[in-house]
Parts: C-alpha cells; sequence; structure tokens
C-alpha cells in the first residue's frame, strides 16, 4: 500500500520506567482502535517526529508492528514535552478502510485577495481547519479556499464556501467563517476620528467668538 510507513516496535516498559525510554532515544507509543487490541509500543524518536509531521491528524500511515502486516493508522494524539517541545507520547488509532471515520482537515487560503492587494487590508482566518468524515483513504490533505473571492472588507467566506470532493462530508455548521479582510487599521479609525474633530473644532471655534464676546463686555 502506497502512503506514509513506519516500523514499531512492542513494548514491554510501563510506567514510571517509561522515562528510560526517551533517555534511550525511544518514543512510548500506544496503539488502539474498534477491531483491534490495545498495545504498547515504541519508536526511535526521529522517525517518529517526522511522520507526525508529514501525517497530522487527517493522513493515514501504514504502520507494521515488529514486521508484520501494515495497517492503516492516523495519529490521535501527540504529547510533548513542556519545555524542551519535543514528542514525548503518541497514540495511533488503527482503522477499518471501509469504514467512514472523523478527521480534522486544514483549510488553506490560496492567492491573495484584491481587498488585501489593493485596499491594504489584513487577511483574517479564524477557522484553520474542519472536521470531515470520509472513508480513511479519501480523507484529503486539505480543503482550498480562494482568497481572489475576498474582494472587500464586507465579503466573508465560510464553511458552505468550501469545494468538497465526492464521500467527503463536513461536519462543522455552513455558517461558521472561515476568512474575511479587514481594513487597515487608519481607516477603519478615519470616519469617527473626523466626525470627532469637526465637533472638536466647532466647539473651539464657539469658545473663541465666546472668549472675544467676553472681552468686548
Amino acid at each position: 500500500m502506497d502512503g506514509l510507513q513506519i516500523t514499531l516496535e512492542k513494548r514491554e516498559v510501563i510506567g514510571k520506567k517509561v522515562s528510560n525510554l526517551r533517555k534511550n532515544g525511544l518514543v512510548p507509543v500506544h496503539l488502539y482502535g474498534p477491531e483491534v487490541d490495545s498495545v504498547s509500543l515504541q519508536c526511535a524518536s526521529l522517525p517518529l517526529s517526522k511522520i507526525v509531521l508529514q501525517a497530522g491528524t487527517n493522513i493515514p500511515i501504514n504502520v507494521s508492528i515488529d514486521g508484520s502486516e501494515d495497517q492503516v493508522c492516523f495519529v490521535r494524539e501527540v504529547q510533548y514535552h513542556p519545555v524542551k517541545d519535543h514528542i514525548i507520547h503518541v497514540d495511533f488509532m488503527s482503522v477499518n478502510i471501509s469504514k467512514p471515520v472523523t478527521a480534522r482537515v486544514p483549510v488553506r487560503i490560496e492567492g491573495t485577495s484584491p481587498a488585501v492587494r489593493t485596499m491594504g487590508g489584513t487577511l483574517l482566518q479564524p477557522l484553520e481547519s474542519v472536521t470531515v468524515e470520509a472513508l480513511p483513504l479519501e480523507i484529503p490533505e486539505y480543503l482550498s479556499l480562494a482568497a481572489e473571492l475576498l474582494v472587500d472588507f464586507e465579503t466573508n467566506l465560510y464553511v458552505k464556501d468550501l469545494e468538497v470532493p465526492d464521500g467527503i462530508q463536513i461536519i462543522n455548521n455552513d455558517s461558521e467563517m472561515l476568512a474575511s479582510v479587514v481594513a487597515p487599521r487608519v481607516e477603519r479609525a478615519r470616519g469617527p476620528e473626523s466626525e470627532e474633530g469637526e465637533s472638536v473644532e466647532g466647539e473651539g471655534v464657539e469658545g473663541e467668538a465666546s472668549e472675544e464676546e467676553s472681552s468686548e463686555e
């Protein structure tokens, strides 16, 4: 089977002794699934880190245990060292490729928005991924939106605007916002400031007039 591949080893060390594995460059792994027995495993830190980086949580991985037949898995949880930020534990979920699963899929905003290019706006992406349901081997690496659709500061892009391949169902609400462009800060502030400035200027003139009248009196 093509795709990402990793070989894991069975792990005998459990509990507090797991820290000794990490000192020797190994990372404890837990593999589970609806149709397999839960098993404690281990893997060298470098190849495991590369796989986690490449796969995220939505790309299937062919996992072999001590050279056994591959099983399709997804990364389901990754724990990092709180200070050094390296991986200290990984959970894999084994799946049946004929049954749908859910996964988080990144959303990419591709291209350049006219509102950014010609109007100086700033692109915002409040939602960077969506949850989809699909067969394991059909889950996309990412979903994309065209930034060219953001033509002004009033236009927003929502989950409903995503073009989704056949067989993929998005779980998120259609009305969730994915992207927008906000006006430059100066432009956003210009309206209220000008009105306030005009008002202040008017008050100043009245004040000067009052002082002149007062002096004449």
